[in-house]
């Protein structure tokens, strides 16, 4: 079992979740974080952190953003590792709120 990062993060990236993480499994893109699969050892202590609710164990993601499992592999391998918090997004509150954002994924 692995963590994975799903929709809610993108246009936010709240970074709360990779100041807690003890394995440095956070990738980060321009508008969306990712969990390396690889890195990821099961703690779930990024879960409660994350205030979008955007982190669920690899079984328990949302029917309709299974695809995220794959994605969260693929970004991760490109994108470079953030293991301390940072400011979201400026926009970030107000995107927090808009559900069906994937065409806002940047890569």
């Amino acid at each position: 079992m692995t963590f994975v990062v799903t929709e809610a993060c993108i246009a936010c990236k709240y970074t709360d979740c990779v100041d807690v993480c003890p394995t440095d499994a956070f990738r980060e893109g321009p508008n969306f974080l990712v969990i390396e699969p690889d890195d990821c050892i099961d703690c779930a202590v990024c879960v409660p952190e994350c205030p979008v609710d955007a982190i669920f164990a690899d079984e328990d993601v949302p029917k309709a953003q299974l695809d995220f499992i794959p994605l969260n592999a693929e970004l991760a391998r490109g994108w470079k590792t953030i293991s301390r918090k940072k400011p979201s997004l400026p926009d970030a509150d107000d995107w927090a709120q808009v559900e069906h954002k994937r065409d806002q994924l940047q890569r």
